[in-house]
């Protein structure tokens, strides 16, 4: 589909009906809409940590910021990486993407040491829906205790689903399963009919340790 005719309007219409768009590559201006016929997710309530990483968590190795450096966070999220040598995320998706975000339908939460940006991720919000995007990590552990920082926000945020898109060996650790399309957008309009959700509702200045302690509670 062109480019021009994709508005953030549409975009979050397309994600309320359970599609969302990609591109093959970072110079595209073609974007295609995507509706998986097994889709990822995570259980809210059935978030595994790995002790490894609950560890590192509870040291505090990264200051979690959330909001402060969307439009940073997808530029890195679209950088080749191990294992992923192109990318989806078209300088077009970026545009769409930050509007989202300037207009509070996306959030990121980073990870940064010495001010310095070394992991992170971010996607859309919409009622009691998550829709992660993507993420990216310059440090080991970066992205996964961004993840973290995540559930713990959606938890206490009353959000009900965590949209992983597809599934994947390094999302599979956490609890991550796949689940028949139908089976999804049925759970998607439940979300979707969440109005109390809120991204925010977590104060900002939590320590890692407060962050697991969350974790254990129902919220």
């Amino acid at each position: 589909m062109p480019h021009e005719s994709i508005t953030p309007n549409l975009l979050l219409q397309a994600y309320s009906a359970g599609v969302f768009p990609m591109a093959d590559g970072r110079q595209d201006d073609e974007l295609f809409w995507v509706d998986p016929e097994n889709r990822g997710i995570i259980p809210l309530d059935g978030f595994h940590i790995p002790r490894s990483l609950a560890k590192t968590v509870r040291q505090d190795v990264f200051e979690v910021r959330t909001d402060t450096a969307f439009r940073d966070v997808v530029r890195a999220c679209s950088k080749p990486a191990r294992g992923r040598e192109s990318t989806w995320i078209s300088e077009r998706i970026e545009e769409l993407y930050t509007d989202l975000f300037e207009r509070g339908f996306a959030h990121s939460v980073e990870c940064w040491q010495q001010d310095k940006l070394v992991g992170g991720l971010y996607g859309v919000s919409l009622g009691g829906a998550f829709f992660g995007e993507s993420m990216f990590h310059t440090v080991t552990d970066a992205s996964k205790v961004a993840l973290v920082h995540l559930v713990a926000r959606l938890r206490h945020g009353h959000f009900e689903l965590l949209d992983t898109q597809f599934i994947t060996s390094h999302l599979k650790q956490f609890g991550t399963r796949e689940i028949p399309r139908a089976d999804y957008h049925a759970r998607l309009r439940e979300a979707l009919l969440v109005h109390k959700a809120d991204f925010q509702r977590l104060p900002a200045s939590l320590s890692g340790s407060d962050i697991l302690q969350l974790m254990t509670q129902t919220s």
